[in-house]
């Protein structure tokens, strides 16, 4: 019989607001200690020896999904300046190739297609292979990726090890590939060109790894000779910096998790002292956009002062504390979440009855008349499906006539239309191709109610095959959920799912509190004191499909990712009988000990989130209460726990790989069969590479399939 490898105990003690806590597997956060990485190289052995019995499966879902995927591709085309920009993937290749073609003119808004098997476009010129810049590196990600306005010089940012630190480099697109000297060490995402091209900014991050930092670099110089912009002291506030799709303004925008504020550059003085544009306010969210109405500069912003459901306002760019227009209320039911501002249009995202939206106005060049109402001018893109998700995406032409929009369904594969806003005509541009024998009229989506345990309706998505799901007849399932950062978990197209589909099962998500899917109190009801009801909302959604028989609890897994990783950790152990498997990816479980230290990325801002338990006593008693690690079973109950399978990342700096070895371990000494899979060259986001994440998503299907008694051949 296999035998677990044997953690020792070292307890560590900690003390807060007069409760002392004894931790004896706090050792494993020693990161560079040789015997920490042979316990974990212990613990894939072991995990590997225990799923051997999976490896063919694993295998065939892998192949399940390379054969439905079109892996010779290329995307559709976005224009900026004079020149189409697009992705190619080649059969056999792991990354993509950017490339672009010259545009016919400044009238061309149709986008080059050709068949992505016939080789390389008329004109076609290779700006950044991804597949030879990794070569030698176990890990590889591209951050940053900008070609100046002048389409001469490129900016690339790239992860190599999995933390989410980038090097930024310059090199010349003229057909030359000169490569410039320029080399920034350690930077965060996101750094950008000036519309001059003349320089670059970007962010880097302090000691808590939060990009606290803008700074402003001349490209041909030296690093050292950067100039720092802007720094934010506040260790809630993450910065990052950014250009308004007019080229009008340069941006940096601060953040924390419920507090927001932006400053402004006319970008035609790039060496200029940026300007707030509303001074941040406790608790007061606000994104900016710009518009030119009647010749004007005009400012649009999305805020949630006195508005929690948020509203639409224009102020003048000149004046931005001055007169508000209202040209969007607030609405109990309607959640605005964003606006996009173009030269002769603006396009509006906003949620309604749990589902995203997108409607679109015309800008008249005189400007709306006073007396203008929002239903003169928004039109919303209606669709036939009764769960769908839409959003804009893919328009950085200040000038387009069109808005492009991705769409998507359970069913639907991901489709990317344009509209064209003169006439309303929807061009549908390309829909993810899904090899084989995919159709979509076999499947079929529907939305259910769980009651969570004070009243309120708890909204479930399903999806399964229609020939191979009887109603009224328990059937393996797999229930999803994640639950924090007003982070809605939209229906959406998955050829990897289509291995869980065809085997029989469902596939669910609960649409639990503290996501944003019903709009921001749906989140505010799901967050900081209010946080039990995530877990709980979970627990009626899983009842829910057990008392309507849609499942048994001896065929449902449930599923869950970083703070849906709490979740999962949560569920273990307030409903444990409720689960078959419980599959808890890069999970966040060991919440007050990471809370309880600000010197750690991310916790600071996070106390916006789950409330600071190290000045709060309240707090602190309320996140003891639902740790997961702090509240495993002793050894009476252990045995309740399902099969637990944690699959976490040794460079993850969003949620360290210690949370879940720790987790492992106290489970496994409360008696549960709990299994740890860790990632020793990746980071929160998993492996790269497209074929090494099928290879990843294979094994944990395989893993769910077994422990769902799903068929495990399919068809």
């Amino acid at each position: 019989m296999l035998t677990p490898p044997e953690t020792p105990k070292r307890p560590t003690t900690r003390e807060h607001h007069g409760d002392v806590v004894v931790d004896d597997y706090e050792w494993l956060r020693e990161k560079e200690d040789p015997e920490v990485i042979a316990h974990l190289h212990a613990e894939n052995a072991y995990t590997k020896a225990r799923t051997e019995h999976l490896s063919l499966l694993t295998e065939q879902v892998f192949e399940e999904i390379k054969a439905r995927t079109k892996e010779t591709d290329l995307s559709v085309a976005s224009r900026e300046g004079d020149w189409w920009y697009f992705t190619r993937t080649v059969e056999g290749q792991q990354y993509g190739i950017h490339c672009r073609v010259a545009a016919a003119g400044p009238d061309d808004w149709d986008p080059p297609v050709t068949d992505a098997g016939a080789g390389a476009l008329p004109g076609e010129q290779v700006l950044f292979d991804e597949n030879a810049e990794a070569e030698g590196h176990e890990f590889f990600a591209l951050g940053s990726f900008d070609v100046s306005a002048d389409g001469s010089l490129l900016l690339t940012g790239v992860d190599v090890e999995g933390d989410e630190r980038y090097t930024l480099r310059i090199r010349a697109v003229d057909g030359s590939g000169r490569a410039f000297a320029d080399v920034i060490e350690g930077t965060a995402g996101g750094a950008l060109f000036d519309p001059s091209g003349r320089y670059v900014f970007y962010t880097t991050v302090d000691e808590a790894w939060r990009p606290d930092t803008v700074w402003r670099h001349e490209v041909g110089t030296e690093a050292s000779a950067d100039v720092q912009v802007f720094t934010e002291p506040d260790e809630r506030f993450w910065l990052g910096v950014g250009l308004t799709r007019s080229r009008r303004f340069l941006m940096i925008e601060a953040g924390s998790n419920v507090t927001s504020e932006t400053w402004l550059l006319d970008a035609s003085d790039p060496t200029g002292a940026f300007e707030v544009v509303w001074p941040r306010k406790e608790g007061v969210e606000y994104d900016v956009e710009h518009v030119v109405a009647g010749g004007r500069d005009r400012l649009l912003i999305v805020h949630n002062d006195d508005a929690v459901n948020f509203e639409l306002v224009s102020v003048a760019a000149s004046d931005p504390r001055g007169k508000r227009r209202v040209l969007l209320p607030h609405d109990e039911a309607v959640r605005l979440e964003g606006v996009d501002a173009f030269r002769d249009f603006v396009a509006v995202e906003y949620r309604r009855e749990g589902l995203p939206r997108v409607a679109i106005a015309k800008v008249p060049p005189q400007g709306l008349p006073a007396d203008a109402t929002p239903d003169d001018t928004l039109h919303e893109l209606g669709f036939d499906e009764a769960l769908f998700a839409v959003g804009v995406g893919g328009n950085p032409a200040w000038e387009q006539p069109v808005l492009r929009v991705g769409y998507t369904s359970f069913v639907t594969p991901t489709t990317v239309i344009d509209v064209v806003v003169a006439t309303g005509e929807r061009i549908v541009r390309k829909q993810q191709p899904v090899l084989g024998d995919y159709d979509p009229a076999r499947y079929a989506q529907r939305r259910e109610w769980a009651i969570a345990d004070d009243g309120t309706r708890v909204p479930i998505s399903l999806v399964y095959r229609e020939d191979l799901v009887e109603r009224g007849t328990p059937a393996p399932t797999l229930l999803y959920g994640y639950g924090s950062y007003e982070h809605s978990i939209d229906p959406g197209f998955s050829i990897a799912r289509l291995s869980l589909l065809d085997r029989g099962m469902v596939f669910a998500v609960a649409h639990v509190r503290g996501g944003g899917e019903m709009g921001r109190l749906w989140y505010e009801h799901g967050k900081q004191l209010h946080k039990r009801n995530t877990f709980t909302d979970f627990v009626a959604a899983a009842r829910h499909l057990i008392d309507t028989d849609v499942t048994a609890p001896d065929r449902l897994v449930a599923q869950g990712g970083s703070a849906g990783g709490l979740l999962m950790g949560a569920v273990a152990n307030l409903a444990p009988r409720h689960f078959s498997g419980i599959l808890a990816e890069v999970p966040f479980v060991d919440p007050l000990t990471s809370i309880l230290d600000p010197s750690l990325p991310l916790t600071v801002i996070e106390w916006d989130e789950w409330g600071n338990p190290l000045e709060d006593p309240e707090v602190y008693a309320y996140m003891k209460a639902y740790s997961p690690y702090e509240n495993v079973h002793d050894g009476a109950h252990g045995s309740h726990y399902p099969p637990i399978l944690a699959v976490t990342s040794l460079n993850d700096t969003r949620v360290l790989y210690v949370e879940p070895a720790k987790w492992v371990a106290k489970l496994r000494e409360a008696g549960a069969d709990a299994l740890l899979r860790i990632e020793m060259a990746a980071g929160h986001g998993g492996v790269s590479g497209r074929y090494s994440a099928w290879r990843e998503r294979a094994f944990a299907y395989a893993w769910v399939i077994d422990r769902a008694k799903a068929h495990p051949s399919g068809e």
